[in-house]
């Protein structure tokens, strides 16, 4: 028995110290791109994600592109959150929806707080009118991401087959990345912003879920 919780004991150290390991190699690529985009002002690698993308870009993808960042947009997710907070508050599961409404309103903070930090303009002539604000970090990509993560995190602890929970995760990563790439297509922001944006969703993500789940 005692051996048994000392193995136990072992193997949440060891997760625990990766899981901290990961939060800091996130959060270290995202102040690392913000000092060199940002403030260094290094732009080449932008420069050739952008013109790549300007290259294989059609009519029709950039169409398709504008359908995916409206799933990145306050407009979709501030519903879409509407209904889950909902969702769970009729269903009596309290924890679940005051977690929802933390990460929500704490990321949104966030995001505003960075954004007025950075202050690194858009980049000329983008593809939808009416765009305001600064370009660092994208706020579609790092909202985009941490709901797809919170659906995610849903999906897993719910009662579907191990497979189906797999499938659906992975759709949702994958139309959270493309609602990244949207941006960029769009040329609204920078590959950089996109790039660093996720990186800070896995940190945001990791640790508002270990804070959370230690004060549940």
């Amino acid at each position: 028995m005692k051996k048994n919780i000392l193995l136990l004991v072992n193997r949440l150290t060891i997760k625990s110290l990766l899981v901290a390991c990961l939060f800091l190699v996130f959060l270290f690529v995202f102040a690392f791109i913000a000092n060199e985009a940002v403030y260094e002002n290094e732009v080449s690698f932008d420069k050739k994600i952008m013109h790549f993308l300007s290259i294989h870009s059609s009519a029709t993808i950039v169409e398709i592109m504008r359908g995916f960042t409206f799933l990145g947009s306050f407009y979709f997710l501030l519903p879409a959150y509407g209904i889950l907070i909902g969702h769970f508050l009729i269903r009596k599961k309290n924890a679940y929806a005051i977690n929802i409404f933390i990460m929500a309103a704490t990321s949104t903070i966030m995001l505003f707080a960075l954004k007025q930090l950075f202050h690194r303009q858009r980049p000329l002539l983008p593809l939808i009118k009416d765009i305001s604000g600064y370009s660092f970090p994208s706020g579609h990509a790092l909202s985009a991401f941490i709901f797809c993560s919170i659906v995610c995190y849903i999906i897993w602890k719910g009662s579907l087959h191990s497979i189906w929970k797999w499938i659906f995760i992975l759709l949702l990563q994958i139309v959270s990345v493309t609602i990244g790439i949207s941006r960029i297509v769009l040329n609204v922001h920078y590959a950089t912003d996109v790039i660093a944006s996720f990186c800070l969703g896995i940190a945001w993500v990791m640790a508002c879920f270990a804070v959370l789940k230690k004060w549940n």
